[in-house]
């Protein structure tokens, strides 16, 4: 099992693939210098398996080590893993 995590600007989405098949996305919106996270969802049967933490996780360290977008999370899982997640509250304060 391959998982990879991709942005897909197009869509306005990170997608969480498993052996290249979407099976999760962060749904975002990009706002006067800021990503704003509005949706995480991962399929039924994947989750409880951190593959949502995963999808984060790499969405974020992509926007922190590719832009200089702030985030905002009006998405309830991705704030939570941010409160969760200490080392991450710089993006936010971008």
């Amino acid at each position: 099992m391959t998982l990879t995590v991709e942005n897909q600007p197009d869509q306005s989405r990170y997608a969480l693939l498993q052996d290249g098949e979407a099976i999760g996305v962060a749904e975002y919106q990009l706002r006067d210098g800021a990503i704003v996270f509005t949706h995480t969802e991962v399929d039924e049967e994947k989750r409880e398996k951190g593959m949502a933490s995963t999808l984060v996780k790499a969405a974020l360290d992509d926007v922190r080590d590719n832009s200089e977008l702030r985030v905002i999370a009006t998405c309830p899982y991705v704030r939570s893993w941010l409160s969760e997640h200490p080392d991450y509250a710089e993006l936010q304060q971008r």
